[in-house]
């Protein structure tokens, strides 16, 4: 089968007088059934786009208007329009024109697999396809070819998934649509107190009670992580200069594997007694390495208004 595409990545833009438009602010994700269109929407939402699954063609150029007017929330776009639409989906070459009448600029993403894949795929995860209703999905997958046949022409890119992973469909999406050094997971550091719960979202948590408490020290005690004198406190030990060297290393080891491994988004959970000096002065110098690492992080310190500090809860960053 002859996908169109320029040599090299299939995420390459096709040739010929089809580049897509510039500064794309719509992706249109097509193509066949069970050729990862719910992979690649999932992905898209993991780059930060409003994401809209399953969207009637009709319906495309008010999504675009609601992403328009949405004062920059919704900047970013994808939707899903495909089969599964019914007779609905036979109006998209009429709402792709609406667009363009409108002056939206969009790209289409359209995905597609050899017959032999797709078949697999429907069997490996026992669906029906959306027009096999006599239970031949052969002849489903013929139909749905020749159903799609003039939006393919229309298509930015084309993609063919017969051999990818899923974290192979990602990693390509994200390279052709993410955001210049966005192709590293977010990291959210969490301090908090080991009094008040562990925070149920953390994928690693480090204890630091065993760090001298500024707490005991009368002048510290009503301050936070947050305040200089705490963290001079804190950071001057011996002791917390080696557990910081061992923590950095074993995170830049750590991270580059949850890249490898498709991680999206990374939860670090910082805790001390209370959650007011410690762990917010290790989790604001966590963050911080991270971030001279190229990844992209927002420090929260959950219980610091909890624990009772003058100053306020700690604003993402």
């Amino acid at each position: 089968m002859s996908s169109g595409r320029l040599a090299g990545s299939p995420f390459e833009p096709l040739a010929k007088g089809r580049e897509p438009m510039t500064n794309t602010q719509l992706v249109i994700v097509t193509g066949l059934s069970g050729a990862g269109k719910s992979e690649a929407i999932r992905s898209f939402e993991d780059l930060g786009y409003f994401c809209v699954d399953n969207l009637p063609p009709a319906l495309i150029p008010k999504f675009a208007e609601l992403c328009a007017h949405s004062e920059g929330k919704a900047a970013k776009a994808a939707l899903v329009t495909d089969i599964r639409g019914r007779h609905f989906f036979d109006s998209l070459q009429d709402a792709l024109e609406e667009l363009e009448r409108k002056g939206f600029t969009y790209e289409i993403l359209f995905l597609e697999a050899s017959d032999e894949a797709l078949v697999r795929r429907f069997k490996e995860t026992r669906r029906r396809h959306p027009l096999a209703t006599g239970g031949d999905i052969v002849q489903a997958i013929a139909e749905e070819r020749a159903r799609l046949e003039e939006i393919r022409g229309r298509a930015h890119r084309i993609v063919d998934t017969s051999s990818m992973t899923p974290r192979q469909l990602r990693a390509g999406i994200e390279a052709a649509y993410g955001d210049p050094g966005g192709g590293s997971p977010s990291v959210t550091v969490v301090s908090f107190g080991f009094k008040h719960g562990l925070p149920i979202d953390a994928d690693m948590v480090f204890d630091v009670r065993f760090l001298p408490n500024p707490h005991y020290v009368e002048k510290l005690r009503h301050l936070s992580g947050l305040d200089e004198a705490v963290a001079d406190y804190v950071f001057r030990w011996p002791v917390t200069q080696r557990y910081l060297e061992k923590l950095f290393d074993m995170m830049d080891f750590v991270m580059p594997q949850f890249v490898a491994e498709g991680k999206s988004h990374l939860v670090l959970a910082v805790g001390c007694t209370g959650g007011k000096h410690r762990s917010v002065a290790i989790g604001e110098k966590l963050g911080a390495h991270l971030r001279e690492r190229g990844y992209r992080v927002r420090v929260h310190h959950r219980d610091l208004d909890r624990a009772g500090g003058e100053r306020g809860p700690e604003q993402a960053r």
